[in-house]
């Protein structure tokens, strides 16, 4: 793509702030800085890329990955920031998942161990990851809310806390993981997957981008599982207090 091009795709950042105008959305400076932050960071990260490729030196590569999570660990985290220790567990729950796959995709000699493949497949495993924690933390949000007087009971009955919340969490979990069942079951007929399409667009043959899309799906739907129960299992105490009573319920942002 020439930076010509490249230039002309403002056209569609355009359209989105004349709608926000029109439609008197007030969206225009977050278009504006999103716009902004999106080239900057994207730019960024290339010539990083470009140098880390370059050198293929381990270090980098786990300086790079220990960036992702912890970026993603605090996004994420933003959902319940009022709890206490949240990111923190985030963070593990992300470094986990990651380990776990890519020790799998390594291990098994599914993708080759360069920075080429490695960073990009962590990338999407993270990414996807950190959706499915926000994703959990904003129905348990709202289970703190609906079932508040259920797990009340319980707890008066002389239940643990695990066992109080334990319907929440196992309704928190299926949530989170809705998203990416739903697009297991949708992709090809519906959409074209981001790392599909771009492999066509560069010239692979369809059947080799279909293959590595394949890989793609099965890694997020594992990484999806895996991310909702460890989180659930290492933060659900998080949402008592230290004498085991439910936190207070927080006025919404």
């Amino acid at each position: 793509m020439s930076n010509m091009a490249l230039i002309c795709t403002l056209c569609f950042v355009a359209v989105a702030a004349f709608i926000s105008m029109k439609q008197k959305l007030g969206l225009e400076k977050e278009i504006l800085i999103g716009t902004l932050r999106s080239a900057v960071q994207l730019l960024f990260i290339g010539y990083v890329l470009h140098f880390v490729f370059g050198t293929s030196n381990p270090f980098f590569i786990l300086i790079i990955i220990t960036g992702m999570i912890l970026v993603a660990a605090w996004n994420a985290g933003a959902k319940a920031k009022h709890i206490r220790g949240i990111r923190l567990r985030i963070a593990i729950t992300l470094a986990c998942t990651e380990g776990v796959t890519m020790g799998i995709l390594l291990g098994l000699g599914i993708i080759a161990p360069t920075p080429q493949y490695i960073i990009p497949v962590s990338g999407i495993i993270i990414g996807s990851s950190m959706i499915v924690c926000g994703l959990l933390l904003n129905r348990m949000k709202r289970e703190m809310e609906a079932a508040r007087g259920e797990m009340e009971m319980l707890l008066a009955l002389g239940a643990t806390e695990k066992q109080a919340i334990h319907s929440s969490l196992r309704r928190s979990v299926r949530a989170s993981m809705i998203p990416t069942i739903d697009g297991m079951k949708t992709v090809g007929l519906v959409q074209l997957p981001g790392m599909m399409t771009g492999m066509i667009v560069a010239g692979a043959d369809p059947i080799e981008a279909v293959r590595y899309q394949i890989l793609i799906m099965f890694v997020l739907a594992s990484s999806a599982a895996m991310t909702a129960m460890i989180l659930s299992l290492i933060s659900y105490k998080l949402w008592f207090t230290k004498d085991a009573r439910l936190l207070p319920v927080l006025p919404a942002d």
